[in-house]
Order: C-alpha cells, then structure tokens, then sequence
C-alpha cells in the first residue's frame, strides 16, 4: 500500500511540474480548397515555398499567418534577391 501511495506521489508530482503545451507557431498557412465541403487550414509551415509546394496538385492558396510572433532574440534579416544582369 505504501508504495501505490508512494508512486501516485510521484506521478502527480511530475505532472504539476511538467511544462504546457505550446501551439505551433509558424509564419505562412495554407487554405485548402475542399469543393462543396469547405477546406481547412494548416499555418505549419516556416517558409512561402514550403507552403506552395503542399498545396499544389490538391488546390489551396498560401498567405502570412497574422499571429506569428518570431522566437525572442537576435534574427537574421532576410536576403533580398539581386536582379540577373
């Protein structure tokens, strides 16, 4: 008896300290277009491309996710591409 006691103590202690779960927070989404249905959305992805490379063959369009918030600390600016001379 003293060792169920002992291990429900253990459990319940490593639940109240485990940490929340987090919603997955990444810059652009996908609409999916599901004909009569509806669709669904999918903000998973970190990059444009990424993005368009799911959606294509299966119909959808991309766009920025309006609540992503960048991890704190230093970020790389993004790279402008240079015309082709």
């Amino acid at each position: 008896m003293k060792g169920l006691i002992l291990t429900l103590g253990l459990f319940a202690t490593a639940a109240m300290s485990a940490t929340p779960a987090a919603a997955q927070n990444y810059p652009w989404c996908a609409l999916y277009s599901g004909g009569s249905v509806g669709g669904g959305r999918n903000c998973g992805f970190t990059t444009f491309e990424q993005c368009m490379a799911t959606v294509s063959g299966i119909g959808g369009s991309c766009f920025q996710n309006t609540q992503y918030q960048p991890p704190p600390g230093p970020h790389a600016k993004p790279k402008h591409r240079q015309p082709n001379d």
